[in-house]
């Protein structure tokens, strides 16, 4: 799952951004609408979740926000973060946005659980259920749908990361993957091979597959899963 974290004010969209990703979802972050626009106009998230208080384009349901979700037919949810003051004035622009694009709204201040509900819950209404693929390959397993990894029947409990390297050299069958085009398939966006993400989760995969070793370093282009 891919969300989009939009809100002005920097300790909110830290606060929320920091807690999605310490339970495994890829979240970007955008401090303008103007940003966010952007940045879904380049990528596909499955959620938004966005702060009714923007500068600029302003973050409330109906704004250039939800309609260019609403207009293109964009299956991204949007989840609406709101600080109105009174149960009247909430309820009122619940209803209103609902009617305009937004798909939930979560009141200010608000627990990490309850965001957390909520976001998996729109993520799970943005796409249709995945159909099962199954990758084989040196003893390896991946069931994509359910996301369990195998090794010769063995489950390995992998970390999110671990699962995409994992998946991205499993469908490239043999051939080399760069740790470039690893980030890109796997990490959220501004991460650079150069923060060697890539080296420190291939390193503890490799653990967690155990012997004999079938992830391969390539040197100067990248790595691959050897045959048996």
């Amino acid at each position: 799952m891919r969300v989009l974290v939009v809100a002005a004010e920097g300790y909110l969209a830290e606060m929320i951004v920091a807690g999605l990703r310490r339970d495994a979802i890829a979240v970007d972050i955008a401090h303008d609408g103007r940003e966010a626009l952007a940045k879904m106009r380049l990528g596909g998230y499955d959620v938004v979740v966005l702060d009714h208080e923007l500068p600029g384009l302003h973050g409330l349901p109906g704004d250039d926000i939800c309609r260019y979700v609403v207009e293109r037919g964009r299956p991204t949810r949007m989840l609406v973060l709101t600080a109105s003051g009174t149960v009247h004035d909430w309820v009122e622009g619940r209803v209103e946005g609902l009617g305009l694009g937004a798909d939930d709204y979560l009141g200010k201040p608000f627990g990490h659980e309850e965001l957390l509900a909520r976001v998996l819950a729109l993520g799970r209404r943005a796409r249709p259920a995945p159909p099962p693929v199954i990758i084989e390959r040196a003893g390896v397993t991946v069931d994509t749908a359910r996301r369990l990894a195998l090794r010769d029947g063995r489950p390995l409990p992998l970390s999110r990361q671990e699962f995409g390297v994992l998946e991205v050299l499993l469908r490239a069958q043999g051939t080399v993957v760069s740790g470039d085009d690893l980030i890109e398939e796997v990490w959220e966006e501004h991460t650079s091979y150069r923060t060697n993400a890539v080296q420190v989760t291939l390193s503890t995969l490799r653990a967690k597959l155990g012997d004999p070793p079938v992830i391969e370093t390539v040197p100067g282009a990248g790595y691959r899963l050897r045959d048996r």
